[in-house]
């Protein structure tokens, strides 16, 4: 069996800026700042190491009970961004036929891995209506390090499957040079895909196994995970 970890955001889809939105309104709800977010980079990181780099910067201290109504507070208004019209807001190309396509194999097993808490990344895929597709994830609940989500997935498929998986048979599929570099202390196979922020070139650069500019040629890209 192969398994295949998604990175979400700029590899599955975009959300039209709907995160970053319901980032900033919870943390003015929360803690009374407005754009709290504003000029934070967010691609390839955790929303625990985000957040905390937002309070720092404010000198306001991390209190659990505090993070935990942040959170719930996030989710509503992620709920409610991503409702709101906009035409930013698409599956990225291919992803579709490309999820039928994989799904539809016996040998493949498909799962997440991202950075954002698990009930952001569901309602991400629920809206985007992918959410059953994916038989297991490792999220930033789990650990706020991305490199040490691989390892949660793998723990996931065992328990799921009732057996280990080599570590050339699991693929890290990102859009950005921080899906690689989490891949690489853990020896999985890592594609990096360019629909994010981050052009070929400079993914590229972290030596994945193989980066394409898009996942719109379905065939090509389910052939590669069929015989590599």
């Amino acid at each position: 069996m192969k398994l295949l970890l998604f990175d979400i955001d700029g590899t599955l889809l975009m959300s039209g800026g709907a995160g970053r939105s319901a980032l900033n309104r919870a943390f003015t709800h929360v803690y009374g700042f407005d754009n709290g977010f504003q000029n934070v980079s967010m691609m390839g990181r955790t929303d625990p190491l985000i957040v905390k780099e937002v309070l720092k910067k404010h000198r306001i201290p991390w209190e659990e009970n505090r993070i935990r109504t942040f959170q719930q507070v996030y989710y509503q208004f992620l709920e409610q961004e991503l409702a709101a019209p906009e035409p930013a807001k698409s599956l990225c190309p291919g992803i579709t036929g490309l999820l039928k396509k994989l799904s539809a194999d016996k040998k493949i097993v498909l799962g997440i891995l991202t950075g954002n808490w698990e009930r952001g990344a569901y309602l991400k895929l629920r809206h985007f209506q992918i959410e059953h597709y994916f038989k297991l994830g490792a999220y930033a609940d789990d650990a706020a390090e991305r490199v040490d989500l691989v390892p949660v997935a793998l723990k996931r498929f065992e328990m799921l499957y009732g057996q280990s998986i080599p570590s050339h048979h699991v693929y890290v599929i990102g859009d950005t040079p921080l899906d690689i570099i989490a891949a690489r202390p853990h020896k999985a196979r890592t594609v990096g895909v360019a629909t994010g922020y981050h052009n070929k070139e400079s993914i590229q650069q972290e030596n994945p196994d193989i980066v394409f500019e898009s996942f719109q040629d379905v065939e090509e890209v389910a052939q590669y995970f069929r015989k590599s």
